[in-house]
């Protein structure tokens, strides 16, 4: 019976996403009004592009301190990375986020209405994600949760 069972059955449908466009300050408010640990970033062909989590709005420095991030001027210039320093450029680039696409993470890991529920745990497993976007056919048709999988998993082996 197990088997048979789908994300399409447990699937929260109509769930939260963010506009690839939306603010930073947008973003924001979205997480304190849904309470939610991550939305995924939707565009306006109803794409999932990717995920914007809470680690995604704040930036730890190498203090260990940590800091929403806000606007910078970079003297309108290029800012060029040499390897050994890439990782900075990704934290530059949320750091200097404006909207939601300057915060997400790219590509979104995303499972199909049709994902088993033990594909679907291999998955949230293996990259450390409580949330999964569902998609069908490229767009956003909404969401499960690491708790949604192991409750069904739970329930189908009672």
């Amino acid at each position: 019976m197990a088997a048979a069972t789908t994300v399409a059955d447990i699937m929260e449908r109509d769930a939260p996403s963010i506009a690839l466009e939306a603010s930073v300050e947008a973003v924001i408010a979205q997480f304190k009004e849904l309470d939610v640990p991550a939305l995924p970033v939707v565009n306006d062909g109803g794409r999932c592009v990717g995920v914007i989590t809470e680690k995604d709005l704040v930036i730890k420095d190498d203090d260990g301190d940590l800091h929403i991030p806000h606007y910078i001027e970079l003297f309108g210039g290029l800012v060029f990375f040499p390897p050994e320093l890439r990782h900075f450029r990704e934290r530059l680039r949320k750091a200097a986020a404006s909207q939601a696409k300057d915060l997400m993470t790219e590509p979104a890991v995303v499972v199909e209405p049709s994902t088993s529920l033990h594909e679907a745990a291999h998955v949230i497993v293996e990259r450390g994600h409580s949330r999964l976007p569902v998609v069908e056919h490229g767009r956003y048709v909404g969401l499960v949760t690491r708790a949604d999988v192991l409750a069904a998993l739970n329930g189908a082996e009672a």
